[in-house]
């Protein structure tokens, strides 16, 4: 009588003597490939492991799933006690070690295509050698012959960003390698303050404002406040980060806990800025009068307020003026731009274009602006001459140097070199006939007969050859001029008068 075991053989091999698996058996064209021979006795060897594995699938399964082949050899006979225990075993330890990978056997020889149903082509396309559809996935379905990738996994130190067992000092340093963290695990005082020292100790000002901008996220203004003022290097990042950041209310609040009157009342000075209505930042201006700046910074608010006032009342003034066409100075020369905003000396340079003559006690009055703001007479000098040089205005420009002594004698003075004034008449298109006038004051020699030579003042070179009482040099600027022009005939006369007494 038979055995459960070799009963069950039994009724497989009656269900494979259908006519379908025989054709499923016999019908395949193709051998697995191998490098040995077909008939030598290894190739024999192969073939009965594959009959011994086929069956084992068979007696293990109980579905109908028999188109795939499981492959598995143990060495033992199939049947043997030892070959059922230590299958059994083995099961057991597939079981309970579900997520492990299965131990290939490097010894088991690929597949047969004569002893199979598949070809390498209908793997992929899903398709059996006897025609039936069938999912790959579903070829695949049971364990025992299930492919597994292997998975690469990681060291086990990087699993700790995952639990999140770094330090102070390990966090700052990955942090550094531009790794990610979570700082969310230091909750007490004591381990943010050592992320924030161990951060300014790596030198890395990325590391320090991320650090910086989790403990104001963390920490009451006045802790971190009070922190922050032993840690200077910290400090200037964390000013730096609110600056950058706009966040004008905490950085205020911050130099005010920390003493720094001066800073905050510039930073909050510095506001005026971003007011675009002339107005408003007025008001914004007048506001800031009363805050403790120092003696020197006082007044330069003070001035700020006063000339921004004072432009406003300009602005809207000459703007009424031009619009209504009256004024022939504002329809002769229009107004490029507003006045207001500008800097002090563009509106005294304005006021001297436009209101030159202007009474002093007027707002307008280059002399009312002058005394106002203690623009210094060189100041101010230079800037009139250069807008009344702009408008060809020379008998101007002529009475900003004209002074007159205790004796009632009148004389040309200035509070800058006649050098300067040289090149800022020549800058605004003087006529020579000006020109030379200001370059026979120069007091530098060699500095005057290079500007006359650069302007062509004829007059001016030859009458210094002439006080120096250098012919030759006279002789030779003689051939550089036109011939028959009055300055030839001008040196030919000194040349012939016999009262000057040469040096050459």
């Amino acid at each position: 009588m038979l055995n459960q075991f070799e009963s069950r053989v039994f009724s497989v091999q009656m269900m494979k003597s259908k006519p379908d698996e025989e054709d499923y058996w016999n019908s395949s064209k193709f051998k697995a490939f191998t490098f040995d021979d077909e008939d030598d006795e290894f190739s024999r060897l192969k073939e009965s492991k594959q009959a011994v594995n086929s069956i084992r699938g068979l007696v293990e399964e109980d579905d109908d799933e028999d188109d795939v082949e499981k492959v598995s050899w143990s060495g033992e006979p199939v049947g043997s006690i030892s070959w059922s225990v230590r299958e059994t075993a083995a099961s057991n330890h597939r079981t309970d070690r579900e997520p492990a990978f299965p131990k290939i056997n490097t010894e088991t020889p690929p597949l047969s295509r004569s002893h199979s149903g598949y070809s390498l082509s209908s793997l992929f396309k899903g398709k059996t050698k006897g025609g039936n559809f069938q999912s790959i996935t579903d070829t695949l379905s049971d364990s025992s012959v299930r492919l597994y990738a292997p998975e690469l996994r990681k060291p086990k130190s990087e699993y700790k960003d995952y639990v999140s067992d770094w330090s102070p000092e390990e966090t700052v340093h990955r942090m550094k390698q531009g790794k990610s963290v979570s700082l969310e695990k230091f909750r007490s005082l004591q381990d943010k303050l050592l992320l924030l020292d161990f951060s300014v100790a790596a030198h890395d000002g990325n590391v320090i404002t991320a650090v910086l901008i989790y403990l104001k996220r963390t920490l009451s203004k006045e802790v971190l406040f009070r922190e922050l003022e032993s840690r200077q290097t910290a400090l200037r990042h964390f000013i730096h980060y609110l600056t950058e950041t706009r966040d004008q209310k905490l950085l205020l609040e911050l130099l005010r806990a920390l003493g720094r009157t001066e800073d905050m009342v510039l930073l909050q000075y510095k506001e005026h800025l971003s007011i675009a209505d002339e107005n408003k930042r007025r008001d914004f201006l007048k506001s800031c009068l009363s805050l403790p700046f120092p003696a020197d910074d006082s007044a330069h608010v003070q001035d700020h307020y006063t000339l921004l006032e004072r432009q406003i009342i300009i602005e809207a003034t000459d703007g009424q003026a031009e619009r209504g066409g009256k004024v022939e100075m504002f329809h002769k020369f229009p107004r490029r731009a507003s006045i207001v905003n500008m800097p002090l000396i563009t509106t005294l340079y304005y006021c001297c274009f436009y209101h030159y003559e202007e009474p002093e006690g007027s707002f307008s009055s280059p002399l009312n602006i002058r005394h106002t703001f203690r623009i210094s007479e060189k100041q101010f000098f230079v800037t009139a001459l250069a807008a009344r040089a702009k408008l060809k205005a020379w008998s101007d420009v002529d009475a900003l140097f004209t002074c007159r002594n205790w004796l009632g004698f009148t004389r040309k003075r200035s509070p800058v070199t006649f050098s300067r004034v040289v090149d800022i008449l020549q800058k605004n298109s003087a006529p020579t006939q000006v020109l030379q006038d200001y370059v026979a004051l120069v007091d530098d020699v060699t500095l005057r007969i290079s500007l006359a030579q650069k302007l062509k003042c004829h007059d001016i070179i030859i009458n210094t050859y002439r006080d120096l009482k250098d012919r030759q040099l006279l002789l030779g600027y003689r051939g550089k001029v036109e011939i028959g022009s009055a300055e030839e005939r001008k040196i030919i006369e000194l040349l012939d008068n016999q009262q000057i007494r040469w040096k050459n």
